[in-house]
């Protein structure tokens, strides 16, 4: 199980040659997630949520709180966490100069796979992800939609526990973005335990079972879609995000 206790996260920025001004990304957010659960993140941009998932993959400290991992914390028990973990964000950067194959490669020895599994797990991401095709060339020459099913593809080779995904489908078209989805779903069939950020409310609606709404820094929301928009007396997640925040979608 994952748990988050109460985390805080504090920035100071300069306003000008004098001043600086404080703000918390995000203040005071707890809740859990168990294996074989889709737990969706989801707000406007300048929410929060990638600063929460960066400190939940062990990237970034909290100011306070904390995260724990199966009973681990990142203190005392940060490389076994990370190697139950899977990050991908929104912005990831890939070796530009090497293939597909060559990355899933050297992630998988990064990883201390051993060869002879390494090879068999790699034949069956470049099927799972219909890489085939391109799994020999050069990074930088894929579509948007390739290069995003290869960086989520490299987080499968250590066959992770927990998945924290950061927009995975931003930008994408509908083909790549289906194959990812597609991926997410049959992994909770796994029993893995996935943290899924996005701002497509539709797309969290179809596929997480849980929903925790955060906005300017707080959790404003959380239960399973059904229960949120009950709760809201509304018929869809982005109108129920619109009259929890005091807005509306006109």
């Amino acid at each position: 199980m994952l748990e988050v206790k109460n985390i805080k996260k504090k920035f100071t920025k300069r306003k000008n040659k004098k001043e600086t001004i404080s703000f918390y990304a995000n203040n005071n957010i707890s809740f859990n997630a168990k294996e074989g659960e889709i737990i969706g993140v989801l707000g406007p941009n300048g929410a929060g949520k990638t600063t929460l998932l960066r400190i939940i993959a062990g990237i970034m400290e909290p100011t306070s709180g904390s995260v724990s991992i199966d009973n681990q914390n990142y203190k005392e028990n940060a490389i076994d966490i990370k190697k139950k973990i899977a990050y991908l964000s929104g912005n990831t950067k890939l070796y530009k100069d090497i293939s597909p194959y060559e990355l899933l490669s050297m992630c998988g020895q990064y990883y201390e796979v051993p060869n002879k599994e390494l090879k068999s797990r790699i034949k069956k991401i470049i099927q799972k992800f219909d890489i085939d095709s391109f799994q020999h060339q050069k990074i930088e020459n894929l579509s948007t939609g390739q290069y995003q099913r290869v960086s989520i593809a490299r987080c499968l080779i250590h066959n992770p526990k927990y998945y924290v995904l950061d927009e995975a489908t931003s930008g994408l078209d509908v083909v790549s973005s289906q194959v990812i989805l597609d991926f997410i779903k049959d992994e909770r069939k796994e029993g893995k335990c996935i943290l899924y950020s996005t701002h497509y409310m539709e797309e969290a609606e179809n596929i997480c079972d849980k929903i925790i709404m955060i906005n300017k820094g707080k959790i404003i929301a959380t239960g399973t879609p059904k229960e949120i928009k009950k709760q809201t007396k509304t018929t869809n997640l982005r109108d129920s995000f619109f009259k929890l925040v005091g807005g509306n979608n006109e």
